[in-house]
């Protein structure tokens, strides 16, 4: 693996329009799959498949991301310069993930639906490519990606909502797990490296652009948990309610959707 990660080292570019390419691969493939009855009727089959190949990266990354740091224990206290060949190649794979799912977002006509996935994908991608290309927070990308393994609960919630299953034990109990996956690998994967950047600051390279685009998903993510804990533990008030006594319940359509 040495050698390989050695050449993939020169061409980061490349690699990463390779696993693009390999992920839009994967899209196809899954394409032949069959999609539920519903979800071709609701015309969501788009969302399905996106989500789909979503799972699929994070199922890979979110797995390979907790066996780095567990067997490499000083990726979590030096998040700046220490890496190894799996660390470097996983985050090659993702960046490829966030590429192709970037692409695939904005040349399907669905970017202004998707307008806060497009925005973190960018803050994603620009924070990995300085990453591969100058060798420097490669753990600390390798980090981060432990928010991959909420991504598998949230992608599972919505691939059930899309299917019509929210009255299913399997959603009931992802419903939980889902909360203690965002607690535990989301909110506390940010909590950690935002306070690393924020303690090392003095010394950091281009610590001001990082500490900027930790900033931003911080808030992203703090409004996220905050319209899913809306949306599966009070969905009454959920519903806003118009001076005619109407309900709108077209509010925050980027979680319910």
């Amino acid at each position: 693996m040495d050698a390989l990660v050695s050449v993939l080292k020169s061409y980061p570019g490349s690699t990463v329009l390779v696993f693009a390419l390999v992920f839009r691969l994967i899209h196809r493939l899954l394409q032949r799959l069959p999609v539920p009855k519903v979800v071709r009727q609701d015309d969501h089959t788009w969302k399905w498949r996106n989500l789909s190949v979503s799972m699929v990266h994070s199922l890979l990354t979110g797995t390979l991301a907790v066996t780095c740091v567990v067997l490499w224990p000083e990726t979590l206290s030096n998040l700046h310069s220490y890496y190894t060949s799996l660390s470097y190649l996983l985050v090659c794979v993702s960046t490829g993930y966030f590429v192709q799912d970037a692409g695939d977002i904005i040349l399907t006509g669905h970017a202004r639906a998707s307008w806060e996935f497009l925005i973190h994908h960018s803050l994603v991608i620009s924070c990995f490519m300085y990453s591969l290309y100058t060798k420097l927070y490669v753990g600390g990308a390798v980090f981060a990606l432990f928010v991959e393994v909420n991504s598998v609960t949230l992608h599972l919630r919505l691939l059930l909502k899309l299917a019509n299953a929210q009255s299913s034990p399997m959603y009931q109990i992802n419903k939980y797990l889902n909360i203690f996956t965002y607690i535990t690998f989301r909110l506390s994967t940010q909590f950690y490296l935002t306070w690393y950047i924020v303690h090392n600051y003095t010394w950091l390279d281009n610590g001001s652009f990082f500490l900027a685009s930790m900033m931003v998903m911080n808030i992203m993510i703090l409004i996220y948990f905050y319209r899913l804990l809306r949306a599966d533990f009070f969905p009454q008030s959920w519903r806003s309610v118009r001076p005619n006594g109407t309900h709108n319940n077209n509010s925050k359509r980027f979680l319910t959707d």
